[in-house]
């Protein structure tokens, strides 16, 4: 049914918007290099698909790695991430033999990183947002609290942190949204295509990480809570369970199989997991190791650790988070019905990924901002704050409006400061300040130290920072690439200017969308957009009542 909107152009679809957004915020916050080392671990396996290099370099070996069939030293990790960089790793060996980047041979990072890190970041990034616009708006919100949760996920959450730094969780955080939204538009048109794509997505999370099958069972929560709360038939329910398992576990079942059959690749069985092996070989090489290696922590730290210390607490690294839970406990009987159950699902997936990293010896993935073992679910939670306020701030006090704002706009300060500097450089100066240090305060420190001058003089240095070349340069150098480049002088000085030229460019424009978005919103242009809710259709062939979006199916663009 053709929708009464004629929009004058790319700028007046909020979909495009939001995706130009997220191009431009991701261009910005690019290092080059790929923010871990287990990423550069995993862009070498990605080479060693299409080339002769090997799946792990001899010399980080016996440091990573474990040795696998026919003696062959193969890494730890799923093969997910590596699939995904597979084209740019392509792509990016062909630009680096280029003749004008053959000053880059042996810079770190190489030209190859550049382009993989470039390629990969700001793809997830755009398409994480704009999953997220229709998810939000699948779930009845208007254009302009879909618009301003996707701006709070991006700059209010961790997500910004690792659309820096490459690791899985943004990808992991995709196929989730994916998978959810994708999977809820099933549910509620019986269309087969939405439930093939939520399941595909939620499926290649298998081959990520399998801790990711939680994932699979917080979106059946999800879908079982919608229709516990509607009141569907017990007949209905019945007939769609059986629709499910025709469509959605065949492809579980496949993406499953793919992972076991990488790892008897690897490994030569199907029966076991790489934790499994890596346990096995490195008690071998360290036999003094405990009994209960590597799942040694006490449970009291495992659980606590993640929620109240202040070097990794989710509250601190992520106080979204807390405006979502406030706001779902003080206005849960005004929630829809879909809001609780995102709500209760991303809160038990929550809960359900402490419990089991609680246990694990690293349980919050040591170098990283904030627990990245928990960023995921966390995002997803934290993501639906602003929308909820946005929806309901009319039965919220002065004082409770003004206080949700003012986390909110904490929540983004705490996301900006996280990528000015990279993320080990707190981590280095906690081994000599000790424990208890407040990690995201010790940010905000060292930017004004930098700024100032004062790193030695208030006490932010050690031997760890200081003695290497290398350590020292990324401790003290914002951490994009062009005032890298500038810095560490691989580049001749009138290139470097032109590149950070180019990188305040880009800031300006998006500043100027954002303020376009703020505009557009408060003109309320973008309400002229159907409202998104769903309406019953008669007469189609669907196993129970099927709905229709009051906008068209494709809610990214208008209407032909």
């Amino acid at each position: 049914m053709a929708v009464a909107h004629n929009p004058r152009g790319l700028f007046s679809r909020p979909a495009f918007l939001i995706g130009l957004t997220a191009l431009l915020a991701a261009l910005l916050l690019q290092s080059g290099e790929m923010g871990s080392a287990d990423t550069s671990m995993r862009l070498q396996n990605t080479h060693s698909f299409w080339t002769s290099a090997p799946p792990v370099r001899p010399e980080d070996y016996p440091e990573f790695g474990l040795v696998g069939r026919n003696g062959t030293i193969h890494g730890w990790y799923g093969i997910g991430q590596s699939i995904l960089m597979l084209p740019f790793d392509i792509a990016g060996t062909y630009v680096a033999d280029l003749p004008i980047f053959e000053s880059f041979e042996g810079h770190d990072p190489s030209i190859r990183e550049m382009v993989v890190s470039y390629g990969c970041n700001t793809l997830v990034c755009v398409l994480a947002l704009l999953v997220c616009f229709r998810l939000l708006r699948r779930l009845e919100f208007t254009v302009n609290q879909a618009l301003a949760g996707a701006l709070g996920l991006l700059f209010g959450t961790t997500f910004l942190h690792y659309t820096q730094n490459m690791l899985e969780n943004n990808l992991i955080t995709l196929l989730d949204l994916t998978g959810f939204c994708f999977q809820y538009e099933w549910l509620r048109s019986g269309r087969t295509r939405t439930l093939v794509i939520g399941s595909a997505a939620l499926g290649a999370n298998l081959l990520v990480r399998l801790t990711t099958v939680m994932d699979l069972m917080a979106c059946g929560v999800f879908l079982l809570v919608i229709v516990g709360c509607e009141g569907m038939r017990v007949s209905n329910v019945r007939q769609r369970f059986f629709s499910f398992a025709r469509i959605a576990l065949p492809l579980y079942a496949f993406f499953f199989a793919m992972d076991r059959l990488y790892q008897w690749y690897r490994y030569g069985s199907i029966f076991n997991t790489y934790l499994g092996i890596f346990t096995q070989q490195i008690r071998e090489r360290n036999p003094d190791l405990p009994a209960k290696f590597p799942w040694t922590t006490p449970w009291h730290e495992g659980i606590g650790g993640p929620l109240i210390t202040p070097e990794k607490s989710i509250f601190l690294f992520d106080p979204l988070i807390i405006l979502t839970l406030v706001l779902a406990l003080l206005l849960w009987k005004h929630m829809r019905a879909q809001t609780k159950a995102w709500v209760l699902a991303t809160g038990s997936l929550l809960c359900g990924y402490i419990s089991f990293y609680a246990r694990y010896f690293d349980w919050s993935g040591d170098f990283a901002w904030g627990d990245r073992y928990l960023s995921m679910p966390v995002e997803l939670l934290a993501m639906m704050a602003i929308p909820l306020l946005l929806r309901h701030r009319g039965k919220l006090r002065a004082v409770a409006g003004g206080t949700a704002w003012g986390i909110g706009t904490a929540s983004v300060v705490v996301q900006l400061a996280s990528v000015i500097f990279w993320h080990p450089l707190e981590v280095y100066q906690v081994m000599t300040m000790g424990h208890p240090t407040f990690v995201v305060g010790l940010r905000f420190k060292n930017i004004a130290a930098d700024i100032l001058g004062k790193y030695e003089q208030w006490g932010l240095t050690n031997d760890w920072m200081w003695s290497d070349s290398w350590q020292r340069f990324h401790s003290t150098t914002p951490y994009f690439m062009p005032f890298m480049l500038w810095r560490d002088g691989s580049v001749q000085a009138g290139t470097a200017h032109a590149l950070i030229a180019a990188w305040f460019l880009v800031l300006a424009a998006l500043i100027r969308v954002l303020l376009l978005l703020k505009t557009k919103a408060r003109r309320q242009e973008f309400e002229e957009w159907p409202t998104g809710k769903w309406r019953p259709v008669a007469g189609e062939n669907s196993l129970v009542t099927t709905y229709r979006m009051n906008d068209s199916e494709n809610s990214f663009l208008p209407e032909r």
